[in-house]
């Protein structure tokens, strides 16, 4: 036989697994739809942020992290209430990958060339109690090179085994069916898609050129999750967010289809929790797109008054930054699929980070000068570039004209200045002691006792209306699909399981279409930076596990 595994899909997971296989001199063939300039899938997009427990630059920091605490923060944001069924091995995925990330994870990435941004970053903080949603302390680390610094060493690793004829890399392969024999995975037939010339990231032909057909000793499933497939997150989604959202942004690119669930499926693999997904609450539509849809998604600090369509803010902990699945839940609610952040000048230089690497180009292009220039007045380069061209941005010298160009943005004539205004002064008039009644006062406060929140991330205190701290700003917030949570059911070998939970012989998966582990290592809700961390893990034990096995 030719090839000792067939890994469909190009992305982290995919390429994390292949490294692993040709390291132990395994032969590979590599398969997926897109041209290979998308080579590192959704990854080479990100922040590369990576969930990390009590690690050098938390230390420095003065972060006080454990793997009891980091354990506790999984439960209790996990929610897991399947445990004997469609729980049952994402429970098991969520303890090993926490002894990764508190354990070998760091020292491991350090091998692969992989560095951090010195501040770590706090995203989902929760704000619930202490064995509730969220993180308790700063995870968030920020790979040095963002996504592409992310993936390049595993394309790197790749592309040298492609040079010694270990792995066979194919782009244009889209894999229709998972062939069997006696139950048994034994390979894939699919079709050849014409070459395309398409960037990374954008839309490709579909048109067919021909059809090719291989066989193995094994198959990995490594294709990604639904994200761009906003029918099939539609049809999937669960009423406990309320009802499914007519307009969405896609934070993924289209080719993020989840065909590969359903194939694979066929060939009698087990979807478990296909209710439980993750779409971020505040995306803006991208003023040069790149994807079909593409929305962008605002990393918030913790000060902006965050509204909803008329013009209410949204109880606590509704707050930026704090529940993002809460917070959707709430968005739901209101019967509107939009909301409004309101800020400053003061908080948009210093509180407005966009996820993605092409929206930072200075930690995506390794530059400390630039880094350094973040400081300076005013706000970040892309940033800017949305405030000017943006569609979602207004911007004015007083709260009426504010409000007057909100709802001009929106043709709704929703919100009322004299209610805004209100709104603002009973915010305003709790900055001025150091306790306030106002929780997200106090958490914003809370956040800058954290040094690194202090230094880079959150504003000083102060009053919006405060014409010295201006222009006003507001932002529209869509809605922004994003991860899945479900999927292929797994076990810790990384075996996809039948409809009995017994492993299919010759069949794997790993990455986003397992859940990024067991069908659903995040449970209801996932803790920030474990995405990329979940590709990373599940990818190396599937190529090991394989290795052992072949």
């Amino acid at each position: 036989m030719k090839f000792d595994v067939i890994v469909v899909g190009a992305g982290l997971a995919g390429l994390v697994a292949t490294t692993e296989l040709a390291a132990a001199r395994k032969k590979v063939l590599l398969l997926d739809q897109e041209p290979e300039s998308s080579l590192g899938g959704q990854a080479w997009w990100s922040f590369g942020g990576l969930f990390l427990v009590d690690s050098p630059e938390q230390r420095r920091l003065g972060i006080k992290d454990s793997r009891d605490l980091a354990w506790q923060d999984w439960l209790g944001t996990a929610g897991f209430d399947r445990e004997e069924d469609e729980d049952y091995w994402g429970l098991k995925w969520a303890e090993a990958y926490i002894d990764f990330a508190a354990g070998e994870k760091r020292k491991w990435l350090a091998k692969q060339g992989i560095r951090f941004f010195p501040i770590v970053g706090w995203a989902e903080r929760g704000g619930y109690l202490a064995d509730g949603h969220g993180n308790s302390v700063p995870r968030f680390h920020i790979v040095w090179g963002t996504g592409p610094g992310l993936v390049r060493p595993f394309e790197s690793k790749v592309q040298k085994a492609r040079s010694h004829g270990l792995v066979d890399y194919r782009p244009r392969h889209r894999v229709d069916e998972l062939i069997t024999e006696n139950r048994a995975v034994v390979g894939v037939r699919g079709a050849t898609l014409v070459p395309s010339s398409a960037a990374r990231g954008e839309a490709s032909t579909r048109e067919v050129s021909g059809e090719f057909e291989f066989y193995s000793h094994a198959v990995l499933v490594t294709s990604g999750g639904i994200g761009g497939n906003h029918e099939l997150i539609r049809q999937n989604w669960p009423e406990r967010l309320g009802r499914p959202p007519r307009n969405m942004i896609s934070g993924v690119p289209a080719h993020v289809d989840g065909r590969m669930l359903a194939i694979t499926e066929r060939a009698g693999g087990r979807i478990v929790n296909r209710d439980r997904m993750w779409h971020y609450t505040e995306g803006i539509k991208n003023w040069d797109p790149i994807w079909p849809m593409h929305g962008i998604r605002i990393l918030p600090g913790p000060t902006s008054l965050w509204i909803d369509a008329k013009g209410k803010r949204f109880p606590t902990p509704n707050f930026p930054g704090f529940d993002t699945l809460g917070t959707l839940k709430a968005i739901q609610d209101t019967g509107y699929e939009y909301s409004w952040f309101i800020l400053t000048q003061k908080v948009i230089e210093k509180e407005f980070a966009l996820s993605g690497s092409e929206q930072n180009p200075d930690i995506t292009g390794k530059s400390i000068k630039k880094v350094l220039s973040r400081i300076l007045p005013g706000p970040p380069g892309p940033v800017k570039a949305f405030m000017e061209k943006g569609e979602d941005f207004v911007i004015a010298s007083n709260l009426s004209e504010l409000v007057a160009g909100m709802n001009k943005l929106t043709g709704e004539n929703l919100l009322d200045a004299k209610e805004m205004e209100q709104l603002l002064i009973a915010r305003d008039r709790e900055i001025e002691n150091t306790f306030t009644k106002d929780l997200q006062i106090t958490a914003l406060r809370g956040a800058r006792n954290y040094i690194g929140d202090k230094l880079i991330r959150v504003a000083k205190p102060h009053k919006f209306l405060d014409p010295h701290n201006g222009p006003l700003i507001a932002v529209r917030l869509n809605i922004v699909s994003r991860k899945t949570l479900g999927g292929l059911q797994t076990d810790l070998s990384c075996h996809v399981l039948d409809s009995s939970r017994n492993p299919i012989p010759g069949l794997f998966a790993a990455g986003e279409v397992s859940g990024f582990g067991g069908g659903g290592v995040h449970g209801y809700r996932s803790l920030e930076g474990t995405f990329l961390g979940g590709c990373i893990f599940t990818g190396r034990q599937a190529g090991r596990a394989l290795i052992k096995e072949l």
